[in-house]
């Protein structure tokens, strides 16, 4: 498999497990009964950036090996995935 085609599924899976991971733990100055002058009540207490991209960086390793394994070692790839819309013809 090309490296560029490798790095695009990895940047995808990425992208997408990390709008997963980025709610976990969330806590808002509004739930904590602490708002900054000059926030919004929904803005973070503590964000935890590192938190969230080292979260989502093992989890999305895991998940690309999976489908790597998946792809390379038994044969299912993307043409293997069930059509569900109708074709008109």
């Amino acid at each position: 498999m090309p490296l560029l085609t490798v790095a695009a599924i990895y940047f995808i899976i990425w992208w997408t497990v990390l709008f997963i991971v980025l709610p976990l733990g969330y806590r808002s100055q509004q739930d904590d009964g602490a708002v900054t002058t000059g926030t919004v009540e929904s803005a973070p207490t503590r964000f935890r950036g590192g938190r969230v991209v080292l979260l989502t960086t093992v989890i999305s390793t895991l998940l690309y090996a999976g489908y790597h394994v998946a792809s390379v070692y038994f044969g299912v790839g993307i043409a293997d995935i069930p059509v569900i819309v109708p074709t008109f013809e």
